[in-house]
């Protein structure tokens, strides 16, 4: 098992997830972060900070869609260790249904 990141995260991108994570298995992406579903340890200590509810374990229906996105971007994004800054307009956009259109596939800079 492994935890994925799913459509929650889309524009949100806390990162709370990234500051307790034991093996710094988050990649970011310009307006979501991913999990590579190869390093995850599956200790689950990301899911429960995550203030937009976006990560769950990949045995979840939800997730399962979204497991192959995070193994894909996570090889084309570049790691993140630490906490940013979220999105100014991240409150606004969390709990918005249907964000998978506005996923943007450039990485974080």
């Amino acid at each position: 098992m492994t935890y994925v990141v799913t459509e929650n995260c889309i524009k949100c991108k806390y990162m709370d997830c990234v500051e307790v994570c034991p093996v710094d298995c988050f990649y970011a992406g310009e307006n979501m972060l991913v999990i590579n579903p190869d390093e995850c340890i599956d200790c689950g200590v990301c899911e429960p900070e995550c203030p937009a509810e976006a990560i769950f374990p990949d045995s979840e229906k939800l997730a399962v869609q979204w497991l192959e996105m995070n193994r894909e971007y996570s090889a084309k994004w570049p790691n993140i260790t630490r906490k940013g800054t979220a999105p100014a307009d991240a409150d606004e956009w969390k709990g918005v249904p249907d964000k998978a259109k506005f996923l943007s596939p450039d990485p974080h800079e």
